[in-house]
């Protein structure tokens, strides 16, 4: 990235105190003050918080009240119903709730609305389905703080309803449930409200087994399920929600769970350390993408299978679904390239984008790659006619939901918040959408400018292996929680070699203040290193340094890694941005 501000992160702590209590180096303690961990108290946390650091469950609002009426169902023997949602979240959220359930005797079964034909949340046929199953109670997870006409609808039906969910409260206030446990529902004061569904669903269980007087560790094997929506589901990785990811990687490694080991086979990650990334970027979606392209039964199958032979057809079908779904939102990305380049809207402050034969289920991630690669806040709406669906996704700086707020007469139906929005709308107000965003926007060119956040200004002299491998330790990283990245300027880059069949890959050699020679590793698109040495230092740039004939000083942001090959480990830098 190489129009971007760099900006050193420096928050306030006392270093030496947290270096000498944890005997840690003074760069890594920076590192947690950067994330928040800036008292001894936090960065131990941080480092070696266990489940027994877990706020009490019965803090979560109303969440006692939900026990008890859920115990007085167990005790009358009724069935129970849980109305889930389509994406990973919904799906654990589910499995969590019926699992425990089941162990306490109950018959329940799981209940998921159709992505393309009925949208998210609980609905009337789910609640006429849930009936017609003989449900006297019905649980939802993931969802159910919006769900007001089927709450009335199952309510009238003479059913307890039962509310977990972890999204905003809405502005009209909560349903009619019998009791609504969602920690960020008005007047919650749990510690720590940003937990995923299936965190909700996971504690409330523990919750409910204590009451019974059941043994915790009856429920320790519902904590892998927890820690991949957590993941999955974007929430950020610090207090509770490190110290359940943690623990979920570490017992995921070992599962039992045939459904899990056998995706962990077909994934190609068995007998690999599991990190966060694996648990978003290689597991997660194929819990997703049954939800995206047919539907959840596929997951509900593999994770009902009594061994990991009967689990892996449903394995591998996931897998192939994933496949799917990234070569569809590859084909809606280059549609929308074409589109962009085609209507002349990339200097659009807001990209509105109608690609009207790209699947609806990929238009977020569309949209996500697209904000990516534009900084700037992207709408896709796929479809054509009077029914048009579309997903938003958002930068820091600009209030997606607010301002689609402003011109909600142009849509059909809208929600969401400031950094993601879905949609539907006339084909026909396509134009009038894009034309109000824009004029609204009230973006600058500086808030369309990327920002790269960097721990410190450290030379690449300072790295030694042991240092790297103290870093590593402060996993699990991800939203909220970032890999350590550094930045130095007056580099000298004297060497650029492509790797790879599809020129994917760039290995540079660099050198430090001191003289000493460095390698560098950056993974894209070669044209953006080709376009930027053209640009600040001459046409034949890139073709010299791969010959050797030339050097450039420039900045570089990077992570230190070790790097193995042949059984050899060395030092090796990965470039994320540059600039001169």
């Amino acid at each position: 990235m190489a129009d971007a501000k760099w900006i050193i992160v420096n928050k306030k702590a006392d270093l030496q105190a947290i270096t000498d209590a944890l005997g840690i180096d003074p760069l890594t303690a920076r590192l947690l003050a950067n994330r928040g961990a800036n008292t001894v108290e936090k960065a131990r946390e941080c480092l070696s918080g266990t489940m027994s650091d877990l706020h009490d469950p019965s803090l979560l609002k109303d969440a006692d009240r939900l026990v008890t009426l859920l115990a007085a169902a167990l005790e009358r023997g009724e069935k129970i119903a849980v109305a889930s949602d389509y994406d990973a979240d919904g799906i654990f959220s589910g499995t969590i709730l019926k699992t425990a359930l089941e162990r306490l005797g109950a018959e329940v079964r799981v209940y998921t609305p159709d992505r393309i034909t009925e949208g998210y949340g609980m609905n009337r046929r789910i609640v006429e389905d849930a009936k017609a199953f003989g449900a006297g109670v019905i649980v939802t997870c993931d969802n159910g703080i919006s769900a007001y006409d089927a709450v009335d609808y199952a309510k009238s039906l003479g059913m307890t309803v039962l509310v977990t969910d972890h999204h905003e409260e809405p502005a009209a206030g909560l349903p009619a449930a019998d009791a609504v446990v969602d920690p960020k529902q008005e007047g919650d004061s749990y510690p720590f409200p940003g937990i995923c569904g299936a965190f909700v669903a996971y504690k409330l269980m523990c919750l409910l087994y204590r009451r019974l007087g059941r043994p915790q560790e009856e429920t320790d094997d519902l904590i892998p399920y927890a820690a991949i929506a957590t993941v999955t589901d974007v929430m950020e990785l610090v207090e509770e929600n490190r110290i359940l990811v943690r623990e979920g990687l570490k017992m995921l490694e070992k599962t039992g769970q045939p459904g899990l080991r056998a995706m962990i086979t077909a994934t190609g990650l068995e007998g690999r350390p599991l990190t966060a990334y694996h648990l978003g970027f290689v597991l997660g979606p194929c819990f997703n993408a049954a939800g995206r392209l047919e539907n959840v039964d596929i997951v509900q199958q593999l994770l009902a299978a009594k061994t990991v032979a009967e689990a892996m057809p449903f394995a591998q079908k996931l897998q192939d679904l994933n496949g799917l779904r990234k070569a569809l939102t590859e084909e809606g990305r280059r549609a929308a390239e074409e589109t962009i380049a085609k209507e002349g809207f990339a200097d659009d402050r807001v990209l509105t984008v109608h690609l009207p034969d790209v699947h609806e289920s990929v238009a977020g991630i569309v949209a996500g790659r697209l904000k990516e690669e534009y900084h700037r806040p992207v709408l896709v709406i796929t479809g054509r006619g009077e029914a048009c669906k579309g997903s938003g996704r958002s930068i820091e700086a600009y209030d997606m939901f607010a301002h689609m707020e402003a011109c909600g007469e142009l849509f059909s139906r809208f929600g969401g918040h400031a950094m993601a929005a879905g949609f539907s709308l006339p084909e026909a107000n396509i134009g009038a959408l894009r034309k109000a965003l824009n004029e609204g926007s009230g973006l600058t060119d500086d808030d369309l400018l990327p920002t790269v956040q960097l721990d410190a200004a450290m030379p690449p002299e300072y790295v030694t292996p042991e240092l790297i491998r103290e870093w590593d330790g402060l996993g699990p990283f991800g939203t909220g929680f970032a890999r350590p990245l550094f930045g130095r300027g007056g580099l000298l880059l004297e060497n650029v070699r492509v790797l790879g069949q599809n020129r994917n890959a760039l290995r540079l050699r660099f050198r430090g203040e001191s003289g000493r020679s460095f390698e560098g590793i950056w993974f894209g698109d070669m044209r953006v290193w080709e376009r930027f040495l053209a640009e600040k230092f001459g046409e034949k740039t890139f073709t010299m340094l791969e010959r050797g004939q030339t050097k450039v000083r420039l900045a570089l942001a990077y992570e230190p890694m070790l790097h193995e090959y042949e059984g050899r480990k060395s030092l090796q830098f990965r470039i994320e941005h540059f600039h001169a």
